[in-house]
């Protein structure tokens, strides 16, 4: 597999995985009784970007790993899943 096609693949996961973990710990300012004048109440209190930035990097290069030992080292890809749709020659 090409570097080019490693880091794609990597960065696609990296930005579904920081939609998935973004709300993870999250207090709101309405939780903590702290609306600031001008947001809404569901605006986080403290955004730790760090943090996130950090689990979502642990967790999607986890589950990138698990995508390439399936697809490289056993050979898995969309060939593999099947087809539950009648094919219409």
């Amino acid at each position: 597999m090409q570097l080019f096609s490693i880091f794609a693949v990597y960065f696609i996961v990296w930005w579904l995985t920081l939609f998935a973990v973004l709300p993870f710990g999250l207090k709101t300012q309405a939780e903590e009784n702290e609306v600031v004048l001008g947001s809404v109440e569901s605006a986080p209190a403290r955004f730790r970007a760090g943090r996130v930035v950090l689990m979502t990097t642990i967790v999607s290069a986890i589950i990138y790993g698990c995508w390439y030992v399936a697809s490289v080292k056993y050979g898995y890809g969309i060939d593999s899943i099947p087809q539950f749709a009648p094919k219409f020659d």
